[in-house]
């Protein structure tokens, strides 16, 4: 049972169903392709239960805790421990490193979640939260942070080259790949996001800003909502219906949706 409304044929994964996505779907070569165009050898992380309460038992004491995977051989063995924690959302980390750890730079990236919008139906992300239903979003929810993706693309592809949109499973991730950005200072962030909040945008300032430096990973499953996280061209966001569209639908919910 869901502690959150969700739209319709969004739910919650069970663990048998995080295990067959994961070893049945999960494309380790588009995972691959994805980091190519950020950086070599990322830290992942992964959250196993905070939100759904679902978890192995074995990691109860751990559930709600970000657990880092910072060493691994290759993407196979990414997979594997993955496998082992069966995690309700997987991340890498938009920090670039040195071989002693310093932070050489930070893939900038915008946060765009649904229930920041205020609903003419369920009221504002305060109001849902005395609710306990923070996390909660709808269908007109969905739609029109879909909109507002949209057009904050359209602001940023005057300002970068790069600009990359990724479903992320309840919202929308906007990642910039310019080279020369990686390299800004926390200060110029933290102006780009008070920048665009100005104009009324509802992104994340503290994932703008780099305060939060994971970022959901691409191809993996949102075991909130049952959906897998997906790149989008800028030619497919604007009939895009994450409820209905069979390439972020994982094969274990199909024949509940079609």
């Amino acid at each position: 049972m869901t502690k959150y409304d969700l739209p319709k044929g969004m739910r919650y994964s069970t663990l048998v169903e995080r295990e067959e996505f994961y070893n049945e779907e999960f494309k380790l070569e588009s995972v691959e392709g994805w980091l190519e165009n950020v950086m070599e050898s990322p830290v992942f992380a992964v959250i196993i239960g905070r939100h759904t309460r679902i978890y192995p038992e074995k990691y109860r004491e751990d559930a709600s805790t970000t657990i880092l995977i910072d060493e691994y051989r290759d993407l196979s063995d990414v997979k594997q421990q993955i496998l082992e924690f069966l995690p309700e959302s997987v991340y890498y980390d938009r920090n670039i490193y040195d071989e002693e750890g310093k932070v050489l730079g930070q893939e900038i990236a915008f946060d765009l979640d649904p229930e920041n919008l205020t609903c003419p139906i369920h009221g504002s992300l305060e109001e849902k939260m005395k609710r306990g239903q923070g996390l909660s979003f709808c269908e007109l929810e969905l739609k029109r942070v879909r909109d507002e993706t949209l057009r904050l693309y359209e602001e940023l592809k005057t300002m970068f080259l790069q600009v990359r949109i990724v479903y992320s499973g309840r919202g929308f991730h906007i990642h910039i790949l310019d080279r020369d950005a990686f390299g800004w200072s926390y200060d110029d962030k933290k102006k780009l996001a008070l920048d665009f909040k100005a104009k009324g945008f509802l992104i994340d300032e503290w994932v703008t800003s780099g305060g939060m430096r994971l970022i959901r990973l691409p191809y993996s499953l949102h075991g909130m909502v049952s959906r897998i996280v997906t790149p989008l061209g800028i030619g497919e966001l604007e009939d895009f219906d994450p409820i209905r569209d069979k390439r972020c639908i994982p094969n274990f919910l199909k024949p509940e949706v079609f």
